[in-house]
């Protein structure tokens, strides 16, 4: 079964509600919000009436955790972030028609108006249960306060809710060696009471709405992840926590509870919903309670089942609300060749890719979308950033506008001339261009965005083929009346990629259309326009002068990029190297004991038959002697002739395969494990000054 609303009334449209403990990165984008941005964006230019909501998810364990690590409270830390990525998403131009957060306090009535009516009717069942309990802290620790080992995959890694290494929804008790975040220690178990919604109930009403009823338009990763929990069987879920930050359990007995953060977040698109139709004096109960009404989730792939079978079944429960038409859930981006981690800072975040690509929100917007996690996870790396933008936008798109642009402000002081006679090629490329809306529809009706974009850059292709072919530059010379129906024709081209882009490339879009001097708000080209009217950009009319679109993106640029992640590869290193524990405790005059001199290789051989070892010729100042040191995995022979050493001279003599060894060369490692020399590194420093 397809879905079943081919002309809803309305469009009800959400974006998963980002965690406020830090900002939003590229996997963020290319995950759910552009691809939510691009539909929304469709939707609108088609005249449909769209509710595009989502929210900062202000409660659970990920704030708690962030509060604790910087020593600030839940509520600076929602405050902070809240900010940073509100002002990301208005950067980037998503048209989020309200962005709202779950502190607010129409969040909290709802969310506990719908936890009371459950309550009321029954729905859930209490249990006191044994819960992993932290005796340094004196607190239960909730999922994301407990690590451990993934039953399913072994990962050494995994969170009390989720495994993201595998994919699995876990409790934190089914983790094997579970540990504390808190205070490192093992965690015991103490009972405690909580409200479960139990989901078992639901199997045969999941198993009809999704096996059978969504196994012909769900995407296949949402499909599989949903059924393979179903074939499983569903067991009740907790629908509370024992936590002090959140929205406190309604009813009697709840007391030092809270609502459980996948229990309250999907709830929040309902009173964002709610918040934006105050604003705009609309009734919201049609945008989630009339089966005219088609609602879409984008969410990434860990939260499929809470969007696909725990949300619809607190709904269900409810009674009074439709369910989702489709969760096209993306796959993970990964960044050249790594998962992206927020801990690690293995990430592009987006307020500083701005502060480097200043003005470049649509390059980063169209590659995502060309490279879009849609069917299995994807890499983003800066070469194909590059490529992208070089070789498409530039090359292609950018590269049509401004010979039209130029070619017209030069032929006819950039007024659109009238046609003359139409050839067979006029009439076939304007007969192509006007299939172009439909060709993109299908693909973002569908979900499938990447394809949408592409289909998008071949209209620029069709462009640049007919002035290839045309060549209305060499016409000129020979027929003057040819060139302007040339002409017209290529900006009725450029006149609907002014149109067809704005989803995909809105700050372009608008460019373009200010170069075209074309109409915006109630008065611009609407998407079906493209398709049924004879002339978009009609002769007389009076375009503006040409700007670049984009701009070519330089080896360096990326170069720096590329430093930079490896900077912080090396941080990540060394953060994680195990260092030598410190050694006893020694006294002032045992340290003086210690002879340290500077020193020069003057010669160097490899020792017969030992791998490690090199015998080394140094020049201390007071003598030449000869020192066996193990560096030779580390350095050849010649490249360390010459090399300035710190050297430990009175060292007790040691026999090393027959040589006699009179010091010690001092040597660190680098985060590689190869060994650097502890050099003095200012000039005029001579050998056999002395170290102290």
């Amino acid at each position: 079964m397809a879905e079943k609303l081919t002309h809803p009334e309305r469009y009800t449209i959400t974006a998963a509600l980002p965690y406020t403990n830090g900002p939003i990165h590229i996997g963020h984008l290319a995950g759910v919000y552009v691809p939510a941005d691009i539909y929304a964006r469709y939707l609108r230019l088609n005249g449909n009436d769209v509710a595009f909501v989502c929210g900062s998810d202000e409660h659970g364990v990920a704030i708690s955790m962030k509060a604790k690590k910087e020593g600030i409270t839940p509520k600076e830390v929602i405050d902070k972030y809240d900010g940073i990525i509100r002002k990301s998403f208005e950067d980037f131009g998503v048209t989020f028609d309200n962005y709202s957060r779950t502190s607010r306090e129409i969040h909290h009535k709802t969310a506990s108006d719908f936890f009371i009516k459950l309550y009321e009717q029954g729905d859930f069942i209490e249990e006191t249960t044994a819960q992993l309990y932290d005796e340094e802290a004196k607190q239960f620790l909730a999922d994301r306060f407990v690590v451990g080992t993934c039953p399913k995959c072994g990962h050494e890694e995994a969170y009390g809710d989720q495994c993201e290494n595998c994919g699995s929804t876990l409790n934190a008790t089914d983790l094997i060696n579970p540990k504390s975040t808190i205070s490192g220690s093992v965690p015991t178990t103490k009972e405690t009471k909580h409200w479960f919604l139990p989901l078992d109930r639901y199997e045969d009403f999941l198993k009809e709405w999704i096996l059978e009823g969504h196994k012909s338009d769900w995407k296949p990763n949402v499909y599989g992840q949903c059924k393979s929990w179903i074939d499983d069987g569903l067991k009740p879920r907790a629908v509370t926590r024992d936590l002090d930050w959140g929205i406190p359990v309604p009813v009697k007995g709840g007391e030092g509870k809270v609502l459980y953060v996948w229990f309250d977040a999907p709830i929040g698109y309902i009173s964002s919903t709610k918040e934006w139709a105050e604003r705009e004096g609309k009734d919201w109960e049609p945008y989630w309670k009339d089966e005219n009404t088609k609602l879409v989730h984008f969410i990434g792939k860990d939260n499929i089942v809470f969007h696909c079978i725990i949300f619809p079944a607190i709904l269900k429960a409810h009674g009074d609300y439709i369910l989702p038409e489709n969760v096209p859930a993306n796959e993970f981006l990964n960044l050249e060749g790594n998962k992206l981690s927020t801990s690690k800072n293995w990430a592009v975040w987006l307020h500083e890719y701005l502060e480097e690509f200043p003005d470049m929100q649509d390059v980063l917007r169209y590659t995502l979308t060309a490279n879009a996690p849609e069917t299995k996870d994807n890499d983003f790396t800066w070469k194909d950033f590059q490529a992208r933008n070089n070789n498409e936008l530039v090359a292609i798109l950018g590269n049509f506008i401004n010979r039209v642009i130029v070619l017209t402000n030069k032929y006819y002081e950039g007024v659109v001339p009238a046609p003359c006679e139409f050839s067979e090629v006029d009439k076939e490329t304007l007969e192509q261009l006007q299939k172009y809306p439909e060709i993109i529809s299908s693909s973002i009706e569908r979900y499938r965005f990447r394809e949408a974009g592409q289909e998008l850059m071949n209209l620029a292709r069709l462009g640049n083929k007919y002035l290839a072919d045309e060549e209305p530059w060499k016409v000129i010379k020979q027929d003057e009346e040819r060139v302007k129906t040339i002409m017209f024709v290529a900006l009725q081209i450029a006149s609907a990629l002014s149109v067809l882009s704005e989803p995909f490339l809105p700050f372009t879009s608008e460019k373009l259309k200010n170069i075209l001097a074309v109409g915006s708000g109630e008065a611009k080209t609407s998407w079906k326009e493209v398709s049924t009217k004879e002339i978009l950009l009609p002769a007389n009319h009076k375009i503006n002068k040409a700007e670049l679109l984009f701009r070519k993106i330089e080896d360096s640029e990326i170069q720096a990029q590329l430093d930079k992640l490896e900077a912080t590869k090396k941080a990540n290193e060394n953060a994680n190297k195990e260092l030598m524990p410190q050694k006893d405790t020694i006294n002032f005059d045992d340290f003086t004991k210690l002879d340290m001199r500077v020193g020069t290789i003057v010669e160097a051989e490899k020792m017969p038959k030992a791998k490690k070892l090199l015998v080394l010729k140094v020049d201390t100042g007071l003598d030449t002697r000869t020192i066996v040191s193990g560096i030779a995995e580390s350095f050849t022979a010649e490249e360390i002739v010459g090399k300035k050493v710190t050297v430990l001279i009175n060292l007790a003599p040691r026999a090393l395969r027959g040589v006699e060894s009179e010091g010690m060369i001092l040597m660190t490692e680098n985060t590689d494990g190869k060994l650097v020399f502890v050099n003095p590194d200012e000039e005029g420093v001579g050998n056999g000054e002395g170290i102290s």
